[in-house]
């Protein structure tokens, strides 16, 4: 704020630069990053990418059973949605902090 009582400006306008560009950084940050998620104790593992493309799949020959693919085929859902979960988590913690508390700027009451 400015002696006068008004909001400067410019100065508003360099912090909303400045969240813009660190949440840009986060998201690269995060499209960028691989998360690991597992089920059935570790039989089946995925590891994928922020962004939601599976990289690999890992199943433990213990959990092939060609009599039962149905509990295989959970197991792979789960270890998915496990880690899909963990990127949500991730984006989570990157972009938090830049939210501001729902969306508020610093310095600018009641937004």
């Amino acid at each position: 704020m400015q002696p006068d009582g008004q909001f400067d400006m410019q100065q508003l306008l360099q912090q909303a630069q400045q969240m813009q560009q660190q949440v840009m950084q986060a998201q690269a940050e995060i499209a960028a990053a691989e998360v690991e998620g597992q089920a059935g104790n570790g039989l089946v593992k995925v590891t994928i990418k922020a962004t939601g493309e599976v990289l690999s799949l890992t199943i433990d020959p213990k959990a092939v059973d060609p009599q039962d693919v149905e509990t295989l085929q959970d197991l792979v859902i789960g270890a998915v949605n496990d880690a899909m979960s963990n990127a949500q988590q991730l984006a989570s913690e990157r972009l938090g902090p830049l939210a501001g508390g729902g969306g508020a700027m610093p310095g600018l009451p009641g937004f």
